[in-house]
């Protein structure tokens, strides 16, 4: 077998043998293209093709994206929207009732309550109350579904140029709904919760409501929610009457109260009105010339920027603590009709404004209370404090203080109870009782004096033996029957004042001295009703009655007539008025206090510090009873003269005309004497 090959089996010779013929086409291998074809129809561009299919895989990636983004948008505001549980459910909170406190004479004391305002409809505004609003806080208020996809992308982009958020987007809806319903943290949960309330609001209320809902709730600063409350805290009017440049100012605070505040700063706030007045003549709501008429309002000034006192605000915190006693708790809004007379306020404000500021620097005093009422208890004028800005504390009802010898004239008459009388003769010497050894101030003695002149120069020894010959228990028996109110304790030093007690309370203590001898219980309510004149309570003037008997109430206006006559008290006197009165001081100098009254009024002055600290050697005779004067002739102003009341003869006088009625016997121990050393007191104890 021949096994050697041929020159047609050698592979080289094989390729020149296929020389001259087509070869067969190679498939395609490793790396190999294939040939195009120079003959048929041309194939299309593989780089064509790339770019189409680009386009298509962003669109169908875009949507992708779109359809999962929208899925978890729904995650999130189903996952959220949970919390609130069914929509059926949503209703809007009632808002916090609003106590609206009116002098006698339907003048604006104040508002009370959470809000500071009472609720004002829409349609009481001026129009353009809700434009400045609208404005300056959501411009496409009218056009959006309670969410503003605009708004949004506006903010957005200026975020973006601007590298931080340059403002808020939430619609005046959204801010109806957090806070309504929502807290203020600022979280996507809460967000989306807020655009979902948003548009259920917008659903079931009109336009008008929602904007009513938003001035009636929002924040304005200083204790005021509400447009109500913020037209009379900065401006002293009642929303119902805001000009279009206090509209503007509170419109430009919201986004930021306490730093536009018109009080603190009023700068910024009139910039902050500029730019609100700015964006109603973009809207189209009024013309350039409105704008620059507006900010050149004078009333945009805050109306109580000028304001010290402000004491109207005591009787309206007063009150307000008052209300659970008269309605139990409040639901509603209420009005307050009260017994405070608005001039009297205003001239009681005045005058012990003046005395601070004449006297308390030199005689080291810095506050001050006063109380006034009429002989039935109504409370006529009430001084809490010299300013209410600076100290809400209500030194006239809240503040227990020492009384001093304000309280002697109920020792007195626990002692006239017992059968002592004004013309009873008393010693007036050094005491000592159970290691007990109270001095007179000026540590004189004058020896046996009249019980009526003792209380008329405040002898303390007098008021002691006094209590400590009755018994002191009897004299806190007779204070509460005078209607104090203070937790007393039975021990001799009572008679010198030494235990707590109010200023109201001491002066309504006073009233059946002026009345002929009927308990009183301050009162300053005469009226309560709803927001829309639904009566919750009426006055029914009552009281414990008559507790003096006609002589009593003569003898004690014998002997406190004497002491504003002739004792410690003479600087309260006021001309023609028959009055009677004592003055106090308590340990120190701590205190200084003079009550008096008239047939026709009461009232109670007291001076001195918070700390306690000791005045300048200030008596109850001095300031106090200047104080007490000054009011007294003005409220005194236009009546007709009258004497107090109750019937007593001095003894003097009964010896002098045979007939009269026999004085009561003295007291055992009592001597009765005529003969009385008034006229020598006056060098020793009078101030």
């Amino acid at each position: 077998m021949d096994l050697r090959l041929s020159p047609d089996d050698r592979i080289d010779d094989g390729k020149k043998r296929r020389g001259g013929r087509k070869a067969a086409p190679a498939k395609a291998g490793n790396g190999d293209k294939p040939r195009r074809s120079s003959g048929g129809k041309k194939k299309p561009s593989r780089r064509r093709r790339g770019i189409g299919g680009f386009f298509v895989s962003l669109i169908y990636f875009g949507f992708s994206v779109a359809i999962l983004g929208a899925i978890a948008a729904g995650g999130v505001v189903l996952y959220y929207g949970q919390d609130l549980g069914s929509s059926d459910t949503w209703e809007v909170p009632q808002r916090p009732p609003n106590i609206r406190v009116l002098a006698s004479n339907g003048q604006l004391l104040s508002n009370r309550g959470q809000t500071g305002g009472e609720a004002v409809s829409i349609h009481e505004l001026p129009y353009y109350v809700g434009q400045a609003v609208i404005a300056s806080e959501d411009r496409r208020f009218r056009d959006h579904f309670g969410v503003d996809p605009f708004g949004l992308a506006s903010v957005l982009v200026e975020s973006v140029q601007a590298g931080q958020v340059t403002r808020g987007a939430s619609t005046i809806t959204q801010q109806v709904a957090k806070n309504l319903f929502l807290t203020p943290d600022q979280t996507l949960g809460r967000k989306v919760q807020e655009a979902l309330l948003a548009i259920w609001l917008e659903r079931n209320y009109t336009k008008d409501q929602i904007i009513e809902l938003y001035l009636n709730r929002v924040h304005f600063g200083s204790g005021a929610t509400g447009i109500e409350a913020a037209a009379q805290t900065y401006f002293g009017v009642s929303a119902r009457n805001l000009s279009l440049g206090q509209a503007a100012m509170l419109a430009g605070i919201l986004p930021a109260p306490s730093y536009y505040n018109p009080r603190n700063h009023p700068e910024r706030a009139e910039e902050r009105q500029r730019l609100a007045l700015a964006n109603m003549v973009r809207e189209g709501y009024i013309t350039q010339e409105e704008a620059d008429a507006a900010s050149l309002d004078p009333a945009r000034t805050t109306a109580r920027s000028d304001r010290v006192a402000g004491a109207e605000f005591y009787v309206a915190d007063w009150v307000e603590t008052l209300m659970t006693a008269y309605l139990g708790e409040v639901h509603e809004d209420v009005v307050v009709s009260t017994t405070l007379d608005w001039d009297l306020q205003k001239h009681a404000e005045f005058v012990v404004r003046e005395a601070i500021r004449e006297y308390g620097e030199a005689r080291q005093f810095s506050q001050a209370a006063l109380v006034a009422m009429d002989t039935d208890g109504r409370v006529k004028a009430l001084i809490g404090g010299v300013d209410y800005s600076m100290s809400q504390y209500n030194r006239a009802v809240t503040a227990r203080r020492q009384p001093g010898s304000t309280f002697k004239p109920f020792v007195y008459l626990a002692a006239l109870q017992q059968g002592y009388t004004p013309d009873t003769l008393v010693v007036d010497e050094p005491l000592e009782y159970n290691g007990w050894s109270p001095e007179n101030s000026n540590n004189q003695y004058v020896g046996p004096v009249l019980l009526r002149d003792a209380l008329a120069y405040s002898i303390n020894t007098v008021a002691a033996r006094l209590a400590i010959d009755i018994g002191p228990e009897n004299v806190v028996e007779t204070a509460y029957r005078m209607g104090f109110t203070s937790n007393f304790q039975p021990v001799p030093a009572i008679a010198l004042g030494t235990q707590e007690v109010s200023l109201l309370d001491l002066t309504a203590a006073y009233a059946p001295f002026a009345n002929g001898g009927y308990g009183v219980i301050a009162n300053v309510i005469t009226r309560i009703t709803t927001s829309d004149g639904e009566v919750l309570y009426e006055e029914n003037p009552s009281g414990p009655g008559q507790i003096l008997t006609d002589t009593q109430v003569g003898m004690m206006n014998d002997m406190l007539r004497a002491g504003v006559e002739a004792g410690t008290g003479r600087n309260a006197q006021m001309g023609g008025w028959p009055m009677a009165g004592k003055t106090g001081t308590s340990q120190r100098s701590r205190d200084a206090l003079f009550v008096g009254y008239t047939a026709s009024m009461v009232g109670g002055v007291w001076l001195g510090n918070d700390d306690d600290s000791p005045t300048s050697g200030m008596a109850g005779g001095s300031v106090p009873a200047e104080i007490w004067r000054e009011f007294m002739v003005e409220a005194h102003e236009g009546l007709t003269v009258a004497e107090l009341p109750g019937s007593y003869v001095r003894l003097a006088d009964r010896v002098a005309d045979p007939n009269a009625a026999p004085t009561q016997a003295a007291p055992e121990g009592g001597v009765q004497n005529p003969d009385g050393i008034g006229n020598i007191l006056n060098s020793i104890f009078a101030p």
